[in-house]
């Protein structure tokens, strides 16, 4: 082994066995873990509030008499294109928050001391192999292959948590701002537009009172038609933005993790395949 390659393999253990001793990495990766979980959270909330919203709204429809002619305005209508997707994406962040939560399970169980102390034991065999007078290429590369593996498991979990937040914040988060924004406005106008549009309770009253009140459901009807079109726009949106957000959770806790550990496994196993050089 060349001069090069034995400093290059020193300060790789080294590194390795100061970042498990501090357990810098782990701090950070809680602290990502634990606002990735807390955003999921929310979210999962708010498509929550959503469902239950529409749950009470589904099925009511308003009859109004604005001069003695019927009219009515159904709100199930306009919420039935976002009924269904909103229970599936309620699935969807059970999901993704249920994976959250079994990283954060793996990240324990990767900082207890016993993997740390697997990976300072490989990293010191490693070093006097590394350092040691010639002996067989064999016992060098098992060595080598010990500690990178100790290595992987020490820190795969906290390296993707890094990344993942890291990736979210640069590329996804303005997204998910925007999309869970949107989905909050929703459940408000729906509350919002069944409050505004309830029909006052019925009481005996004057005829100057009855012609007030026919001119108030006059104009109720006509808001209440206004209301319903832009609830309607409103709805149609929030169905582009829950899709928006099924495709960063999906692709945060599930397609992103794996493909990382994919990688990170073939570059162990391309630096594994150079020690055959010893």
């Amino acid at each position: 082994m060349t001069l090069t390659r034995k400093l290059l393999w020193t300060v790789f253990a080294l590194a390795a066995t100061a970042a498990a001793a501090t357990g810098r990495v782990d701090e950070l990766a809680r602290d990502y873990a634990a606002d990735t979980f807390g955003r999921a959270l929310l979210t999962f909330a708010a498509a929550r509030t959503l469902n239950g919203v529409i749950s009470a709204a589904q099925g009511t429809e308003l009859s109004l008499e604005p001069g003695g002619i019927g009219v009515n305005l159904s709100i199930g209508e306009v919420l039935d294109p976002i009924n269904d997707l909103i229970e599936q994406f309620s699935g969807v962040m059970l999901v993704a928050t249920s994976s959250l939560g079994l990283q954060n399970v793996l990240l324990r169980v990767t900082a207890w001391w016993g993997v740390s102390a697997a990976l300072v034991i490989a990293a010191a065999l490693s070093l006097i192999i590394v350092w040691a007078p010639p002996i067989a290429s064999l016992p060098a590369r098992m060595a080598l292959r010990g500690l990178l593996i100790a290595s992987l498991l020490r820190f795969a979990i906290p390296a993707l948590m890094v990344f993942s937040s890291l990736f979210f914040e640069t590329f996804l988060a303005e997204q998910h701002t925007a999309a869970t924004q949107a989905i909050e406005a929703t459940s408000e106008e729906i509350e919002e537009f069944n409050a505004e549009t309830a029909p006052p309770p019925a009481e005996d009253s004057s005829l100057v009172d009855q012609l007030g009140a026919m001119l108030g459901d006059t104009l109720r009807t006509l808001n209440a038609r206004e209301r319903l079109e832009n609830l309607r726009q409103q709805v149609s949106d929030s169905v582009e933005h829950i899709i928006e957000l099924i495709v960063i959770f999906v692709f945060q806790t599930i397609i992103l993790p794996l493909v990382f550990l994919w990688g990170l496994v073939q570059l162990v196993k391309a630096v594994i395949a150079r020690t055959t050089q010893l």
